[in-house]
């Protein structure tokens, strides 16, 4: 990770795996069918907003990297890309968000109460195709991933407003919350092509690693995105009091004036301060900081690739570390 590498895009990331993504699209909107017409309607504008897809994608490249092509690895992509999709549809009401991707949330355009039990729902269908997979391993991996991130989804509310949250807790918190999802998907894609347990523990790491480093940037772009590359606004966490590492880290060295508007800032909420917050960030180097944090975090995911076999599908995840941390959206 020290040398310097030409800029990566998703585009070229996801070219080893164009055919897979077309599957898994079908599947999607075959998996969503329902007849219960406002469920069709929430799923297809959720489906619609577009995303990354770097969860399943990250299956599907481990798989590929292994060389498992069955028809499971699609369905088990939608199971993925499903959860992390009922998770937005619920932090959003949770956070109380009404941008998202450029868009209005669910939430805001349907109701809160539509958002949840919709929500609810791709949870449920997710675990039915588990079940017809009849995997399992699968489901166990599955199952507990969807269980830790729940458990982070409550420590995140624990710390919303304390200023006092520590860099500790605050990478626990994503651990569970995002970076979770990532370790189950690289770990299901070594599952499926039946990897010997070294080999999927190290793909498992590399999961975790690589989805640590991306909520790190996430963070870090509340602070310095663009909303036309974001698709949300400046200073979001800190509207909602989130304690983020930019926060935590201008608050652990800077003056004793920028630590207490910071701790005012966290303690309210809203962005009425968020010029001088974003001010105190820059001075203090925190961003970079946080950078630097994700830099490491993709430096440890990527040396978890070093025995997998040679393929387009390994420069495809080795490229999603350098992105991670190189992103502008």
């Amino acid at each position: 990770m020290n040398q310097r590498l030409e800029p990566v895009s998703l585009e070229s990331i996801r070219a080893p795996i164009a055919a897979d993504l077309a599957a898994l699209d079908e599947v999607i909107r075959r998996r969503l069918d329902s007849e219960v017409v406002l469920v069709r309607t929430i799923a297809d504008y959720i489906i619609a907003a577009g995303g990354k897809r770097l969860r399943p994608a990250l299956l599907l490249l481990t798989a590929g990297a292994l060389g498992a092509n069955g028809p499971s690895r699609h369905e088990l992509a939608a199971v993925i890309e499903f959860i992390h999709t009922a998770t937005l549809l619920h932090d959003d009401v949770v956070d109380e968000s009404s941008l998202r991707r450029g868009r209005r949330t669910a939430n805001a355009e349907f109701g809160n109460a539509a958002a949840v039990l919709v929500g609810d729902f791709l949870h449920s269908r997710a675990f039915q195709m588990m079940v017809a997979e009849g995997n399992l391993r699968v489901m166990q991996v599955i199952s507990n991933a969807t269980n830790v991130i729940a458990e982070g989804e409550v420590l995140q509310l624990l710390n919303v407003k304390d200023p006092d949250t520590d860099e500790e807790s605050y990478l626990r918190v994503i651990r569970y919350k995002t970076a979770k999802l990532f370790e189950a998907a690289t770990q299901v894609g070594a599952i499926l092509a039946g990897a010997p347990p070294a080999m999927e523990q190290a793909l498992a790491e590399f999961g975790i690693h690589l989805g640590t480093a991306f909520q790190v940037i996430d963070d870090v772009l509340d602070y310095s995105g663009d909303l036309a590359e974001t698709g949300k606004n400046l200073g979001d966490d800190l509207a909602e009091g989130k304690p983020t590492l930019p926060l935590i880290r201008a608050m652990a060295v800077g003056t004793p004036a920028e630590k207490a508007i910071v701790r005012h800032a966290i303690e309210e909420g809203g962005k009425a301060d968020l010029g001088a917050v974003v001010a105190a960030i820059n001075r203090t180097g925190a961003l970079d900081y946080a950078r630097d944090c994700a830099r490491k975090e993709a430096a440890i995911a990527t040396a978890r690739l070093d025995a997998l076999p040679g393929s387009a599908f390994k420069d495809s995840l080795l490229q999603l570390a350098q992105f991670s941390v190189e992103r502008k959206y």
